[in-house]
């Protein structure tokens, strides 16, 4: 349990002062931001003391901020703006702080933004969109980006949230979500910044101790069900930042709310800080898991890709059983042996309502069987969200009436999607799915929804509805999800790292994304992916490298498909070797 801090007390200049064994803030009387310190002394922010929370009638401000300190807690309670009432709790811990949001009123939510928001309570400020002060030089953002850069510069603006595709602005459709936390360190290039002296006024003391070696956290906690954002993002500029989370105008405020809370504290490194803020959050759960869940995994969609780049085709046309068996041939030819299969898009003729294509697959169920008599398991590709083959009342709908993605709150798609699962699963004799496209989460105003779930809560019901099923009709099927989040613990049993960034190096990024899935859901198992890649030397360096990480995935066959390199006895060489290390690794758990 964490201990509380001590109480406050008072400098002799009347600023409100508290200091932990982990850091020390000071409220200064004259100002709307608290200065916050590392244990060595060293200034990292000063944190306005106000939020706002916009809604679809109207744009959230504050014209004064009262203060009432109760023991370790500062509440401050902020008047004026669109709601009845509206107050932001500092709660000083012995290791963290954790800042929370209320308000009372009605209204439906758009965006809330944390550590700055709209302000007219200082004449000697001016009025305007207030935001606070950064002295740290870089942020760390969990989430795979296409640039795969681990930092960026404070005055940069990034985001960890449920969407993403191949467009521009939209690159990083790899976690869906990443947890929700930042990190941020201290470097030779972190701006200055100056609260103090204006027009005359006296300047308060803000010496630095040295540029610190310890990291700032930022990790939002969010009680179950009220994950209906679409969006955690970081809003940097010059000299300052804020942080908010995007609403879209999908939550209805009735009666007074408690928000997420943010926690900060500190620690020694990114990935430590991680595990320590989903420590923070008691989202431990291990899920029952089986034997063959941690053999190798055979994905047809990379050697479906060589085929169709071969024919002049489409990979998704080349999901078929002749392809497969002829893939499968070639494997056992060179003594590859998966424990289990993919079957990849598009083995259906229609995405919503997962009915085999005869045409593709005439004897599914058989091929299925002689897998399982094989001693193998075989998941079926699943894609989230896509509407293909659905009625409009399983559906978002746009403001034309078109659908855009299924509708996990509506009641005609669950019972779609449930009995899908059981066609899967009973009558094709399916062992679970590999989930893809989640990055399709509806956003956006103006769109049409059965239920009062959005944004994350509405993927996680989605996956909720997949699994639920799918459990009931087998206890060992496997749902695997690119959702490495701890709130997504009770919807996934494996992590997939997801498709490879070939525009950067392949080792580091999946590293990163490694520790990330590791962080956040311990307990769960991870399968490496392994498609698609720059070269074969690339693929040789990860496919040694995937015992180390996780579950061995491969995807290629005879060829990879992006430079069309053939695979040779030396690579399948290679293969069977980092299978059997991982074969090893399991037996020494």
């Amino acid at each position: 349990m964490t201990q509380s801090a001590q109480n406050f007390s008072r400098t002799p200049e009347g600023h409100l002062s508290l200091q932990t064994s982990h850091y020390s803030i000071l409220v200064p009387s004259d100002r709307p931001y608290a200065q916050l310190r590392d244990k060595n002394g060293t200034l990292w922010t000063e944190l306005f003391l106000a939020f706002s929370a916009h809604t679809l009638t109207g744009q959230d401000r504050t014209a004064r901020i009262e203060q009432e300190v109760l023991g370790n807690s500062l509440i401050l309670k902020l008047q004026g703006g669109i709601w009845q009432e509206k107050r932001l709790t500092f709660t000083f811990l012995e290791d963290s702080i954790e800042i929370t949001p209320q308000i009372t009123g009605e209204g439906n939510l758009t965006d809330l933004h944390y550590l700055g928001g709209y302000y007219s309570g200082h004449l000697r400020w001016g009025s305007g969109f207030f935001q606070s002060g950064y002295r740290f030089g870089r942020v760390f953002n969990p989430e795979p980006h296409g640039q795969e850069r681990r930092t960026i510069p404070a005055g940069e603006s990034t985001t960890i949230d449920v969407m993403g595709t191949s467009i521009p602005g939209k690159a990083h459709w790899f976690f869906t979500p990443a947890p929700y936390y930042y990190a941020f360190t201290q470097d030779q290039n972190a701006p200055a910044l100056n609260l103090g002296a204006d027009q005359g006024g006296t300047p308060l003391e803000v010496q630095e101790s040295g540029k610190s070696d310890l990291w700032m956290t930022a990790g939002l906690k969010v009680q179950d069900g009220e994950h209906n954002f679409t969006g955690f993002h970081y809003h940097g500029t010059e000299g300052a930042y804020s942080l908010s989370l995007s609403y879209e105008g999908y939550t209805r405020i009735s009666g007074t709310v408690t928000l997420p809370t943010l926690r900060l504290s500190f620690t020694t490194e990114p990935y430590r800080g991680l595990e320590e803020y989903v420590r923070s959050l008691g989202r431990q759960s291990r899920p029952q898991q089986s034997d063959w869940w941690f053999t190798p995994i055979q994905c047809g969609w990379g050697a479906q890709c060589y085929t169709a780049q071969t024919r002049g085709t489409r990979a998704p046309e080349e999901c078929t059983e002749e392809n497969y068996n002829g893939y499968l041939k070639v494997l056992t030819a060179n003594k590859i042996e998966p424990g289990i299969l993919v079957l990849d898009d598009k083995w259906s003729s229609t995405y919503g309502t997962c009915e085999v294509d005869r045409k593709k697959w005439p004897n599914l169920e058989q091929w299925i069987e002689e897998a399982h008599n094989r001693g193998q398991k075989v998941l079926l590709w699943w894609k989230a969200w896509d509407p293909e083959g659905l009625p409009l009342d399983a559906c978002v709908l746009n403001d034309l009436g078109e659908p855009i993605a299924a509708d996990p709150t509506s009641p005609v798609y669950e019972e779609i999607l449930r009995n899908a699962v059981q066609k899967m699963l009973l009558d094709y004799g399916a062992d679970g799915f590999k989930v893809d496209f989640s990055a399709r989460t509806p956003s956006g105003p103006g769109l049409k929804v059965h239920g009062n779930k959005w944004g994350v809560e509405l993927l996680h019901q989605l996956l909720w509805i997949l699994r639920d099923e799918a459990k009931k009709v087998k206890a060992d099927a496997l749902v695997m999800t690119h959702t490495p989040n701890p709130y997504f613990h009770d919807v996934t049993d494996m992590i997939r790292l997801n498709d490879v960034n070939t525009g950067q190096p392949v080792i580091e990024q999946m590293q990163h994304r490694f520790r990330v899935a590791q962080a956040a859901l311990p307990h769960h198992v991870i399968d490496t992916d392994n498609w698609p890649m720059p070269s074969k030397q690339a693929w040789r360096e990860y496919v040694a490298l995937q015992p180390d990480l996780g579950v061995p995935s491969l995807y290629f066959v005879t060829n990879v498909d992006g430079t069309k390199e053939p695979l040779l006895e030396e690579d399948y060489a290679l293969i069977r070797r980092a299978w059997k290390k991982h074969a090893e690794k399991r037996t020494l758990l």
